[in-house]
């Protein structure tokens, strides 16, 4: 099925001519994580405005500040983590997920002192004590705002799984950038990151490791999706339609092409700073899991919102009633089928 993705390029280009003679502006807000890269990948590749789509990107330091700007009215689409997007449904901002990019994406990496303790298979509950024991304070741990993806993989990581006492860790919330600039100054003892935030680290520190995957944070853990406005979704259904055939071609590319794709992650979140040779290998990375399928995350995506209602987020848990709106993929999945079968 991923080969004929590429067979969505024939009937998107008989749309370009049509999409050109009244082109949708559309305002995109994402995260600078590689999660996102399918959205800039099909700006660069041109595949937005082949949809009829003018779009304008902005970037956010986490998902929750997003959703703030699509509640003002600010967004048409929002690409970054699920639950801030849960979230704000729940709370009145009317996002739907008409399609997912990446799943497994964040992981936890750990300064040299914290590594230490934490390596040869030592229980973490026990590693945080020990931390705290010979440093006098509890271990530092740099994570994105409460209600995000990062902010809950990480509670659910250290108090479900590994029971590790509250007082020997302290969470900081940061934004995406500073949380790695906390851990590579040694502000902080570990973070929760994601892809490049992950290569970058480990090429300048080599001291920081690794110590907790994607599906050792949370299991089947869902990542960045592209929800789109209720109102923007009802009056534009056919450039919807177009944007996430723009993603699904995307996704494709950066599974099947990875270097292709390298120009557009550069230009996005390479910042002048980050070489083509980093982003390229944070395409390699085992965190870098692109997926366009909405439909695989939504029972994991109820679990973790199910967790979150726990860390008193809310009342109760986010209802997912009317948060995925598969429709748009799945017409997009028909339409690829049946251009081989047409031949």
């Amino acid at each position: 099925m991923l080969l004929l993705w590429a067979a969505l390029a024939l009937p998107a280009a008989a749309l370009a001519q049509e999409g050109a003679a009244s082109s949708v502006p559309i305002r995109i807000g994402a995260i600078p994580v590689l999660g996102a890269a399918p959205i800039f990948v099909a700006e660069r590749e041109g595949w937005l405005a082949e949809a009829g789509l003018k779009p304008t990107i902005a970037l956010f330091d986490s998902g929750p500040n997003a959703v703030q700007a699509a509640a003002s009215g600010t967004l048409d689409v929002y690409v970054a983590g699920i639950t801030p997007a849960a979230i704000g449904r729940g709370r009145g901002v009317d996002l739907r997920v008409v399609a997912a990019t990446a799943v497994g994406e964040n992981v936890l990496v750990a300064g040299a002192k914290l590594a230490a303790l934490a390596g040869d298979g030592t229980p973490p509950a026990t590693a945080f004590r020990r931390f705290r024991e010979q440093t006098g304070r509890p271990a530092r741990i740099a994570t994105q705002p409460p209600g995000s993806i990062p902010y809950t993989n990480l509670a659910y990581w250290l108090r479900e799984l590994h029971k590790v006492d509250p007082a020997d860790v302290q969470i900081v919330t940061l934004g995406i950038d500073a949380a790695q600039q906390a851990i590579l100054s040694g502000a902080v003892d570990g973070a929760t990151v994601r892809e490049p935030g992950l290569t970058i680290i480990r090429e300048r520190n080599p001291g920081i490791r690794l110590i907790a995957g994607g599906n050792d944070l949370f299991p089947g853990q869902p990542g960045t999706v592209v929800a789109v406005r209720g109102a923007f979704l009802e009056q534009n259904p056919a450039a919807v339609r177009g944007l996430v055939r723009a993603i699904a071609r995307a996704v494709d590319l950066l599974k099947r092409e990875p270097e292709r794709a390298v120009p557009a992650v550069e230009v996005a979140l390479g910042k002048g700073i980050v070489t083509r040779e980093t982003l390229a290998r944070a395409l390699a990375s085992p965190a870098t899991q692109f997926a366009a399928d909405p439909a695989g995350i939504v029972q994991s995506t109820q679990a973790m919102l199910a967790f979150q209602a726990t860390l008193g987020l809310g009342d109760a848990a986010p209802s997912t009633e009317g948060l995925f709106d598969p429709r748009f993929f799945e017409a997009v999945r028909a339409e690829a089928a049946a251009v081989p079968a047409a031949r």
